[in-house]
């Protein structure tokens, strides 16, 4: 009988500690891809450092740029001053009152990380791995002391399987290279974010697509006006989302459209209607619950 109890204390432990582990949606996140996933494949191509490790770690390290490290010091990183002649900021974390390395600029504190990466001996063997290996990566900070959390590397794994970055880390030589938009990947599609007085025939040109076929893959009158920060894709839309939304219902929030969330999650919108058994006249309500998946 103590077996049998221990057996079932020790199976429940396990179920808890995995169940603990797992992330779910978080938007912040997903914009804080979107602001400086440019940004992390640059870094990449100069440095050879994963885009989803960067901005894995980016986002986890900085609390998606809302930390007090990231906001006074545009620290996003968490690295510490270790004979920093720069500006510095001190704050608590092992201990009390650490000095940490504060920065002009966010893209500072990304060149900065890839180059206390790359110089360091401690972190020498992860540059033997592939490009793409983000889970060696991941596995590789850990056993090298970049942070002292026990799920470290699984948090950077499963905040890069949920929001599909190791899509970045093909992004060189990759569809649209050299574009003079930032275009970001999500959904096995690409997409840019409309300016203010955006056109498909102005996006059409700085990407090399047809601006009748872009407004085809986003289901528009090619002479439309774009709104400010919409999101344009660059290729066909899927039936839905990614696997990792099975189960997911997006709940609608004042001023959004099935037409809005069809373009957020990359959904084609009459398939966005099919999977939650709507018809076209159904005029969706706040608090609404939308399967995407």
């Amino acid at each position: 009988m103590k077996r049998l109890i221990f057996t079932l204390f020790w199976l429940c432990f396990t179920l808890l500690g995995t169940y603990s582990q797992q992330v779910k949606w978080n938007q912040s996140y997903a914009d804080y891809f979107a602001k400086y996933g440019k940004l992390a494949v640059q870094q990449m191509q100069q440095y050879h450092i994963p885009a989803s490790i960067t901005l894995a770690q980016g986002v986890l390290e900085s609390g998606a740029g809302r930390s007090d490290l990231a906001r006074k010091a545009n620290n996003h990183f968490g690295i510490k001053c270790n004979g920093w002649t720069g500006r510095k900021s001190y704050h608590d974390d092992d201990a009390r009152n650490e000095c940490f390395r504060a920065y002009h600029s966010v893209k500072d504190s990304y060149v900065d990380h890839s180059v206390f990466l790359t110089k360091s001996p401690r972190y020498s063997r992860l540059f033997s791995l592939k490009q793409t290996d983000y889970k060696g990566w991941a596995r590789g900070l850990k056993a090298c002391g970049y942070a002292t959390s026990p799920t470290y590397a699984t948090q950077l794994i499963n905040i890069i399987e949920l929001y599909r970055l190791y899509e970045y880390d093909t992004a060189k030589g990759g569809a649209f290279q050299g574009s003079r938009r930032q275009v970001m990947a999500f959904n096995q599609n690409y997409y840019v974010i409309a300016h203010a007085g955006d056109t498909f025939r102005s996006i059409g040109d700085d990407v090399d697509i047809s601006y009748k076929q872009l407004a085809r893959y986003n289901e528009r009158d090619k002479d439309d006006v774009l709104e400010e920060g919409e999101r344009i894709w660059l290729k066909k839309k899927r039936s839905n989302a990614p696997k990792e939304y099975k189960g997911h219902w997006h709940v609608v929030a004042a001023g959004e459209s099935m037409y809005t969330i069809s373009q957020q999650y990359g959904i084609r919108l009459k398939s966005l209607y099919k999977m939650n058994h709507l018809d076209y006249s159904y005029v969706i309500k706040v608090g609404d619950p939308l399967r995407v998946r």
